[in-house]
């Protein structure tokens, strides 16, 4: 938990006043912006096998939402048909979408696994994320990748989604599952890697706020919530909403299971946005009391 003397500044500002920072990347101040108008911080994991139930997921979840999450390499008949209504929806419900592809190889390699091949990432995931035990190479590797293909005269905007056609990194900085051997260093790295990159990294993957000097303003988004703490028999470890942004002081919940599973997904991605944007507005309001 980070106490009040631990908490940057940003943790007291709304969405939209960060939004206004001139050194965010076109896509993190839409993002921001974006969460303040729809108010909700509440990421879905699409943990899905199927285009059906990808799409389907996707119009239940999608008014509650920012982001939507995805794992194309598990839908089975993923292809032009998944993208097409990825993008449809996303325009319509307002939310961007995040390949959670976890790149971490060398600079060639991964630029050929974000832009090429049946997933061809690049055309149309705004967000996607990456692990920096390669070394900080990947950062500017995936950042030129994503300039060629936005620039590329053979690729139309209608293949790259709806606006805005920015792309954006998150690296993977912290982990939920338990025994995870993302070392406090290794985070640190992270921070270090992207302040030397903030036209193209826009946040981190992470247990917690990484926002530590005065001019940090990254967006942290965190795995592993569900309603009431615990964990599952593969080592996930599950926190409230109140304890990932109330007192962590991140940005974005992502919810898989507990949305998934639900009897009613909507219902349910109604009850974590509410729990997820109550808990930023009281974090907000504390904050201010104590200035």
């Amino acid at each position: 938990m980070l106490s009040t003397a631990q908490r940057h500044s940003s943790s007291s500002k709304t969405y939209g006043e960060r939004s206004e920072d001139p050194d965010l990347t076109p896509l993190a101040q839409y993002l921001l912006r974006l969460i303040h108008l729809k108010q909700t911080n509440l990421c879905v994991s699409a943990d899905v096998h199927t285009t059906l139930e990808l799409l389907q997921l996707a119009e239940d979840v999608g008014d509650y939402i920012c982001v939507l999450k995805t794992h194309a390499d598990i839908i089975d008949d993923f292809g032009d048909k998944t993208i097409r209504g990825l993008n449809e929806v996303s325009r319509r419900k307002k939310f961007l979408i995040f390949e959670d592809r976890k790149f971490g190889d060398i600079g060639s390699t991964l630029q050929h696994q974000y832009t090429r091949g049946p997933l061809a990432i690049v055309k149309w995931a705004s967000i996607v994320n990456a692990a920096l035990f390669p070394g900080p190479a990947v950062i500017p590797a995936l950042a030129d990748a994503a300039r060629r293909a936005i620039l590329a005269h053979n690729t139309s905007m209608a293949e790259l989604g709806p606006p805005p056609y920015f792309r954006a990194l998150l690296l993977l900085a912290q982990m939920s599952s338990a025994g995870n051997l993302f070392t406090p260093e290794y985070t640190q790295q992270c921070l270090h890697h992207a302040r030397q990159n903030k036209n193209f990294v826009m946040g981190f993957i992470a247990q917690q706020s990484l926002n530590k000097e005065a001019d940090d303003n990254f967006i942290t988004m965190t795995p592993g919530v569900q309603l009431s703490a615990g964990g599952d028999s593969m080592g996930q470890q599950y926190n409230t909403p109140q304890k990932v942004i109330g007192e962590q002081c991140s940005d974005i919940i992502i919810v898989g299971r507990g949305i998934l599973a639900a009897r009613d997904r909507r219902r349910a991605a109604h009850e974590y946005r509410k729990q997820g944007w109550l808990a930023y507005q009281e974090r907000v309001r504390s904050a201010r009391k104590k200035r």
